[in-house]
């Protein structure tokens, strides 16, 4: 058995100014004022902003950004309602965890907000649910079979892909200090990254994590 912190990774390349440019590029096509635009981006800075400030935010839908996140199986389920991005999910259907390359274990992503004693329950459930998952595995069931008794809190990789737009939305929604605790440890510090790394799209759709939820 490993337990693992939940994580992710930013897949798309990303240079800020250079997005920003692409977008301005885009919208400025329904006003043709090419002639605006200004070499060092302060134009696209400027009309951007604009157009978040009176909702016309469909132009932000012509760059899109890929994250891998790793998290339990309960928050994968919360990411795929997100039904406008598009998915490629680890498959415990496939997965055989007592292959060589999961090193004949299974992953638990370790829930943050437990005391000392509450962790110690949950630890000893996944280690007793992985025994039962590798047991039914040697009694002749299948991957998909022996499944069934993993919890929640097995660890999944999940790519997530999805235009800026709706980046902002799945923002505004999973960083609010009412969305689930564990979404929350993923999406607030991805957000954060994002509000350094482009200017202006992400400015206003972050709430900041705080005593750790």
């Amino acid at each position: 058995m490993k337990l693992v912190k939940p994580g992710y990774e930013i897949l798309t390349p990303i240079d800020g100014l250079l997005e920003l440019k692409a977008i301005e590029r885009a919208a400025r096509t329904c006003y043709k004022s090419e002639s605006a635009i200004t070499e060092e981006g302060e134009s696209a800075k400027k009309l951007i902003g604009n157009l978040i400030r009176n909702g016309h935010e469909a132009m932000l839908e012509h760059s899109f950004l890929s994250v891998k996140f790793t998290c339990d199986r309960g928050v994968t389920h919360e990411l795929v309602r997100h039904r406008l991005c598009s998915f490629a999910q680890e498959s415990t259907r496939y997965c055989n965890y007592s292959g060589e390359k999961f090193e004949n274990s299974v992953k638990f992503v370790i829930p943050f907000f437990f005391s000392e004693t509450q962790l110690a329950l949950w630890t000893d459930a996944c280690a007793r649910a992985e025994a039962a998952y590798f047991d039914l595995l040697k009694e002749g069931a299948t991957p998909q079979e022996a499944r069934t008794v993993l919890p929640n809190s097995t660890a999944a990789e999940i790519v997530m892909s999805g235009n800026y737009r709706e980046w902002r939305h799945i923002l505004r929604l999973r960083t609010a200090t009412d969305a689930h605790p564990q979404m929350r440890e993923i999406m607030c510090p991805l957000g954060a990254e994002l509000q350094r790394r482009i200017p202006v799209i992400f400015d206003d759709c972050v709430t900041e994590r705080r005593n750790g939820v």
